[in-house]
């Protein structure tokens, strides 16, 4: 939400900085994510003044330029080369000065410099009001008013708004601050507590008056349970044209774009009171009559931005007698609006059901500054005052008579909360004890009336616009936020409860897990399990029909919960590479959800994403290594290790999601697959360097560790011995054929195998291969001897040769 400091000042007559007042207003709860700086003219024309054209004559050089000399109110007149034709002895006009910047319309800067055009000094720019940014016009120079004092600057002259817009990230139970009013509230009451009482200004409707009964709309409003509350007025005798510079300028400073004055002034409204309001063409207005009602599913309607969208029967819609004409709340139609023909309009200001607004936004993919408020709840009983200040303001800047009495329907006022408040129950949660006069005041400095007071609390009555502080929980919340949070002291004393706890707690294996990829390089990324419903397209194994859909998605792209990890992965893969961050390590602890035939299951996993190099490029680093398949592996090992399982089968795996890639398991329990993703499936996320991906079955990984029992023993005291042989092998031999071989041959001293060197190619018969293996040994008991170390040395020569037809090299 963008709240102009400007406006905000129409409320609270505050003189303090920017800054100052952004950091209390993020104390009282908005929090201000930052202050940007608006300019009605970008640039605020600093460095233009007011000058007058002493003389003008004709360039000796070029027929359309004409030397001029300007005084600008300086020690001595400028002389400046000038191409329009209008200038001329005796203007008042605008002078660019040297070293004024300048903008186009496309936001584009460029600096007045002194210089000589066709052999002429020129030490300024007289302007056009396009090069200003006051215009579109280019026909001449701008001739100002011949009163106006040379130097003057050119700020003052065409009143230049320089504003200070606040972004607050407004949380969704504070429907009432979504206004400048409902801000200035807040900033009130916390300026209180520091000692500082300013009014709380709103705008007078005394000057609001019926002149005539001529033109009559009459209103049924059907569903009284979606429209608890609906005014309207008619307006005849209007003219719809631009709206006037200051309230261009209010709106273009919260971002929004100005359209006539019309409808600029229900924005302006929305914005000021927090009410919205929809001004309808009466001549399109059917019948004369506005039917407040849902209709038919199925219906077709067609919204102010040109899109044709099927109505639900549940949408509460705006209808004339024949057709409906706005979906309540949430978006006008496109043949009922204003335009620049009308004359007459009928100015509606209503409150509707929250949930009913909520549901049909969601339904039909509109977010609305209406919807946004009406949805959260917004004051229920502004909205006959709201009607008034719009058709003032309309009446302001575009004429026109109020033609009828205002129509009201059901305007009975919405109850305010009784609340009873305990000190005791304040002091409880607050953490610290609140001097009761202090409460009093912040109470009554949020507009929530003290009934009655008592020795252990107070009873309360708050307001309807506050439909989030309905417990006394809520109450205690506001006094906090308007005392301070930083007021409140810390204690010296902790206390603390010592729980007894598994060491094998899911949280507390992730944690060692986590920290070990951590010290690897490894960066956590926790994604979103809302997802498209178009990934499970990617991958035979997932299936549409298990797909647990939202009910009430935020968007088709956020309308299913996922299936798996990978994709969500592979999106932040894309998103890190879009940005020159190429070399990327990156994990996820998340969980998969499916619906079986009605039973829905979560799935825990762990998933591992390696693309890119090992490190990131480093005057250390010259040697880049790839973060390829066998890198993958060996995290995915160390981590197995870490959690005490070492003893698990390795199998290859091919599927629609691996190019190639293996499987480790546990008898039929898979504890882990990964591979290399494959080109089609990185090609969807616009990814083209290689991706190696691991998925955990953390569930099962986790109910095996439970099951390990530790084991430790003494480190031995007596020497490894190393020795390694040169085999010639067959290209069918794998390093695991020869794994099992060896550790079959010596079980006791064998303590580790270790492939050092491949080589193919040169020098070797055709389908031979070369491998070079390191063989290491020790006896804890002893040390070992050259006679036993060979007498094992033979026999593995014996059984490599036996069983595989290798040869020694």
């Amino acid at each position: 939400m963008k709240i102009s400091y400007n406006w905000l000042k129409q409320f609270i007559k505050i003189d303090w900085t920017p800054e100052q007042t952004g950091e209390l207003l993020t104390d009282l709860g908005l929090e201000v994510e930052g202050i940007e700086t608006y300019q009605s003219v970008k640039g605020g024309l600093e460095g233009v003044v007011v000058g007058e054209v002493l003389t003008c004559v004709q360039h000796s050089n070029a027929d359309k330029l004409k030397v001029t000399t300007v005084d600008i109110g300086s020690d001595a007149p400028l002389q400046i080369v000038c191409g329009a034709p209008n200038v001329a002895v005796g203007q008042k006009v605008p002078v660019a000065t040297i070293g004024t910047t300048l903008y186009t319309p496309e936001g584009e800067s460029w600096t007045i410099k002194k210089g000589k055009i066709r052999g002429e000094d020129s030490h300024g720019m007289i302007c056009a009001e396009d090069e200003l940014g006051l215009g579109n016009s280019h026909d001449g120079i701008m001739v100002l008013d011949s009163g106006i004092p040379v130097g003057t600057l050119a700020a003052d002259v065409f009143e230049i708004e320089n504003d200070h817009v606040f972004e607050i990230g407004l949380t969704p139970n504070r429907a009432d601050a979504m206004s400048h009013l409902g801000t200035a509230r807040d900033l009130k009451a916390g300026l209180l507590q520091k000692d500082i009482s300013l009014e709380l200004i709103t705008p007078s409707l005394s000057a609001f008056h019926v002149d005539n009964r001529l033109l009559k709309i009459d209103v049924d409003v059907k569903n009284k349970e979606l429209s608890p509350r609906y005014c309207g007025v008619t307006i005849s005798g209007i003219k719809v044209a631009d709206s006037p510079a200051w309230l261009q300028h209010r709106l273009k400073a919260i971002g929004i774009n100005p359209i006539n004055n019309i409808v600029d002034a229900t924005n302006y409204v929305l914005h000021d009171l927090g009410q919205p309001l929809h001004a309808f063409d009466a001549a399109k207005i059917a019948g004369n009559k506005i039917q407040v009602k849902t209709v038919k599913a199925g219906t077709k309607f067609v919204t102010l931005d040109g899109i044709e969208r099927s109505l639900s029967d549940e949408d509460l819609m705006i209808c004339d007698a024949e057709k409906p004409m706005c979906i309540a709340g949430v978006f006008g139609g496109i043949h009922s609006g204003v335009s620049e023909t009308t004359t007459n309009i009928f100015l509606e200001s209503a409150y509707f059901n929250p949930v009913s607004i909520r549901k049909s936004a969601k339904r039909h993919g509109l977010n609305t500054d209406a919807s946004f408020r009406f949805e959260r709840g917004i004051d229920p009983n502004i909205t006959e005052l709201a009607l008034k200040r719009a058709v003032l303001l309309i009446q302001e800047i575009a004429g026109g008579e109020v033609s009828c009495d205002i129509i009201d329907i059901n305007p009975k006022k919405i109850e305010d909360f009784q609340v009873r408040l305990s000190f005791e129950n304040a002091k409880k949660l607050i953490g610290e004890e609140i001097p009761r006069d202090v409460i009093k005041s912040i109470l009554t400095s949020l507009e929530i009336k003290v009934n009655n007071v008592t020795e252990t609390g107070l009873g309360l009555t708050v307001p309807a616009y506050r439909n989030d502080v309905q417990r006394e929980a809520d109450i205690i919340e506001e006094i906090l936020r308007v005392y301070g949070y930083n007021n409140i002291n810390t204690t010296e004393k902790l206390n603390a409860s010592i729980s007894s706890s598994s060491k094998f707690e899911d949280h507390k294996i992730q944690n060692i897990v986590s920290n070990q990829l951590v010290s690897q390089g490894f960066f956590e990324i926790m994604a979103n399990s809302l997802t498209t419903p178009n990934y499970v397209a990617l991958s035979d194994q997932l299936k549409s029909e298990h797909n647990v859909t939202i009910l009430n998605p935020l968007s088709n792209d956020l309308s299913v919960l996922r299936q798996s990890l990978l994709f969500s992965g592979l999106e932040a893969i894309s998103y890190n590479i879009n940005r020159k961050r190429l070399d990327l390590k990156l994990f996820e602890f998340g969980k998969t959800y499916h619906d079986f035939n009605g039973k829905r299951e979560e799935q825990k996993h762990l998933t591992l994403f390696v693309s890119g190099n090992q490190t990131q490029d480093s005057w250390l680093s010259s040697n880049k290594k790839k973060g390829d398949f066998f890198y993958l592996k060996g995290a995915i090992y160390s981590i197995l290790e870490r959690i005490g399982i070492s003893r698990f089968q390795e199998s290859p795996i091919s599927n629609d999601v691996f190019s190639e890639g293996l499987s480790l398991s546990l008898g039929k329990i898979t504890l882990v697959d990964f591979g290399l993703v494959k080109k089609s499936v990185l090609k969807h996320f616009d990814i083209t360097q290689e991706v190696v991906f691991a998925d955990f079955n953390w569930d099962a990984i986790l109910d095996i560790v439970k099951r390990n029992k530790i084991t430790f023993k003494a480190i031995p005291k007596y020497p490894e011995v190393r020795r390694d042989f040169a085999l010639l092998l067959d290209d069918s031999v794998s390093f695991k054929d020869i794994l099992a071989i060896a550790n079959k041959t010596e079980r006791q001293l064998l303590k580790n195998i270790s492939l050092f060197d491949v080589y193919q190619g040169k020098n070797l018969p055709q389908g031979k291969k070369s491998y070079a293996i390191s063989f290491t040994f020790q006896d804890e008991n002893k040390t070992l001897t050259d006679k036993q170390i060979d007498k094992i040395m033979k026999s593995l020569q014996l059984n490599f040769e036996k069983e595989l037809g290798a040869e020694l090299r």
